[in-house]
Order: structure tokens, then sequence, then C-alpha cells
């Protein structure tokens, strides 16, 4: 099968490529200039460093590569996660205006499926339950991420009704493990050990997470599945309260402080606390009877 992969030398995107062209999937990965190139050909893939914002160059990109698939991994995310919030605005705008290209010269050119990245975590559901697919992104997140939000979610829409695509929504959870920010020596272990990360409130917000790996055999899985809304999220969703100070542990680092809503307003800002107050962690049921998803528990559940 011949697959396309823009945004591919991301968290998502490496592994992934890695994982096609073990199963003899022929890969054109686009990513930007760089050492990213010389890592697609290393692996074996075709690199292309077509800009997503130019309509033109995308749509060149995916001609020549021909595919039966295309996979939107685009991501616009900083080195330092204490920076996400600032970062936000251009992964809004690559999802706004890259995405729309992608799946334009993805019509135009008669590609098959299409198969993007969405959030797990931003979802619209009642106090005290899970996000099953049904359930919208959260349009009324504050600042940042109500705009992240309601343009991933107008992206979604359009994947889902397009008559010429099989379109596949894949709503991935926190990624940790090996090349995230959730790891032993990652950014957030630095964070915690530097009493830099502390639970805001009550720290109700109920968090999912998918180990990459896991998240990998999703994505995977998704080339032949039925087309729709897969939740890609381990079984383990949890408050802030519950899985920062079960992660300090984990890293061999000490308990997290506590801040109240209104300082954290103060000094970190509504995003923030929203992340503390207002996340609502997912259910995985359509990936695990569909894509026969199999996640691994949380490795710091029982820190």
């Amino acid at each position: 099968m011949k697959i396309f992969i823009a945004g591919a030398t991301g968290a998502v995107g490496s592994p992934l490529v890695r994982a096609l062209l073990t199963l003899g999937h022929q890969v054109t990965g686009m990513t930007r200039p760089g050492p990213g190139v010389d890592r697609l050909r290393e692996l074996g893939a075709e690199a292309s460093t077509a800009d997503a914002f130019d309509p033109e160059a995308v749509h060149e990109a995916i001609a020549a590569a021909a595919p039966d698939v295309v996979f939107d991994q685009l991501t616009w995310l900083p080195a330092n996660p204490a920076d996400i919030i600032k970062a936000m605005p251009d992964d809004t705008r690559l999802h706004r205006e890259g995405g729309a290209n992608l799946l334009a010269a993805a019509e135009k050119l008669g590609v098959r499926r299409y198969i993007m990245q969405s959030r797990g975590f931003y979802l619209d559901a009642p106090a005290g339950q899970l996000a099953d697919e049904t359930a919208r992104l959260s349009y009324d997140a504050p600042g940042e991420i109500g705009e992240s939000t309601r343009t991933i979610g107008a992206y979604e829409d359009r994947v889902l009704a397009s008559p010429s695509l099989d379109g596949v929504v894949l709503r991935y959870g926190f990624f940790y493990g090996p090349g995230t920010w959730y790891r032993p020596d990652g950014a957030i272990a630095d964070q915690v050990r530097n009493g830099e990360a502390v639970i805001i409130g009550e720290g109700n917000a109920v968090w999912s997470f998918v180990h990459i790996d896991d998240a990998i055999a999703a994505t995977v899985a998704a080339l032949t599945a039925e087309p729709g809304v897969y939740n890609i999220v381990d079984d383990d969703p949890m408050p802030v309260a519950k899985w920062l100070p079960a992660f300090a542990r984990w890293v061999d680092a000490s308990e997290p402080g506590r801040v109240s809503v209104e300082d954290a307003l103060k000094s970190a800002g509504e995003e923030a606390v929203y992340y503390h107050t207002r996340l609502t962690g997912a259910a995985n049921t359509r990936a695990k009877e569909k894509l026969g998803f199999a996640p691994r528990p949380l490795l710091w559940k029982c820190a």
C-alpha cells in the first residue's frame, strides 16, 4: 500500500513511518527541511519538504506519491511543554490551513482513505462521565484551547463528511513513553523534579493517556478499519490530583504542591486552570471493538 504521512517526524509520525515500512508499505513522509529528511531516508521512506501552508506544493507532493492513504499527523508543539499555550496559535493555524490543503489535495487526487490526528482530551461530556466517540470537542474551552477545539472540530466534520474519502478521526490521549514529554527522563518529569508542576484547585480534571506504542498500533489498524471516530486512549483515566502524584513517585520526584484556582488564574492563566479542573476523560470501547486496540495499563498507575 502507498501511504503519505504529513508530519512524518513528529511524536506519532516518526514511529508510524517505521511501523508501516516494517509491514512492507511504501511510505512518503512530509516534513520540514532539515534533519528529518535524512531520518526518513535512513528508515527507507521517501521524503517531501512541501510546506503545509502552500496548497500547490502539498498538491504536487501528494500527486507525486500517488498514495492510497493520507495521514495528517501535523503538529506544532514546543520543545518545552511550559510553552504549550504560546505555541497553540501556530498549531491551530497548522490544522486550519495545512489540514485544509491536505484534505483538498487528497480529494482532488482520488485518495481512497484519509486519517487525521485529533484530540482525545478536549472532549465534552457530562460531569463524572467519560466521553465516547459521539462527543464533540469542547468548543466553550477558554482562550487558545477554545480556538483549537473549534478549528479541529470543524476539520473533523469535513473529513467525516467527505463524499469521496473514507474518513477516519483518531482522537489520541496524552502521549507517554519513548520520545514524549511523559517519561522518566522527559520534560514533564524535569518539571516535577524542579517543583514546577503543581495541582491547581481540586485537580479534578480527568486525563486520558495512551502509550505511544499503543497509539501506533491503533493507527496502523486504522488503515483498513471501518471509517469514523475512534478514541485512542488507555483504560485508566484519572484526575490530576491522582495521576500527577503517582507520576512524581514513578520518576522519583517529590510530591507536587498545590495552588488555588485564584492564584493560578493570576500566575498561569485560564487555560492552565482548565487543564486541572475541566478536562474530561474518554472511553475507548469502539477502538477495542473495531481496531483490536489493547492498551497497556498506565505505567505509573500503581507507583
